[in-house]
């Protein structure tokens, strides 16, 4: 698990396992070391009503060490559990529908989905991991015929990229092909997730 290991931090960031990476490296490049990232793990996502609760409860935890404690989980298909949870708590948020429309950006994710309603997204860690987490973790491994069941509504796959890596870009391609989908990369580094981040700096 990525975490930063300030020394007396002052603010705490709660984030999801599938952005951490990028969250960290955000903080370790602009110097606050005045903040501490914490995670909740990225397999959380196959139960999206057990994430408010997560949060929650780093939510609390968090109040005796930490001045300010902000949120950068989207809803995450809690069905409005998430807004709720933050609201009772009193906690700044990155709000949103999910982590590609703030890599997106708003403006930008409405128009790819406009375009085409049926598209299936990747981020860098996605990438990394989609051979593991989605491929073999739906079974497609062993029973291929699923891929109609799983991907029937899908007709493009969309990598949202962090990084101009060209591993994770092959990773990517392989993962549209392994689905027989059509792919794009759209290039959006860390989007909105810096922008929240620096707008709320002392």
């Amino acid at each position: 698990m990525l975490e930063t290991k300030a020394e007396n931090p002052t603010t705490l960031v709660i984030c999801c396992g599938a952005v951490a990476r990028e969250i960290v490296g955000i903080v370790r490049d602009n110097g606050w070391d005045h903040i501490r990232v914490e995670c909740l793990p990225a397999k959380l996502h196959n139960k999206p009503k057990m994430l408010p609760e997560g949060v929650r409860a780093k939510i609390r935890a968090g109040r005796e060490k930490f001045e300010h404690i902000m949120v950068l989980y989207s809803d995450c298909g809690t069905g409005g559990l998430m807004e709720d949870m933050l609201a009772e708590e009193g906690v700044d948020s990155i709000g949103g529908a999910h982590c590609y429309e703030v890599f997106a950006g708003r403006e930008c994710f409405r128009k790819l989905m406009d375009e085409e309603p049926g598209c299936f997204f990747l981020t860098d860690f996605l990438a990394r991991h989609f051979e593991k987490l989605v491929f073999r973790g739906l079974g497609l491994d062993r029973f291929p015929k699923l891929r109609d069941t799983y991907f029937a509504h899908y007709k493009k796959m969309v990598y949202l990229a962090q990084s101009e890596n060209a591993e994770l870009l092959a990773y990517a391609e392989r993962a549209a092909e392994s689905v027989n989908l059509d792919f794009e990369v759209r290039y959006t580094g860390v989007g909105g997730f810096e922008d929240f981040l620096v707008a709320r700096q002392p």
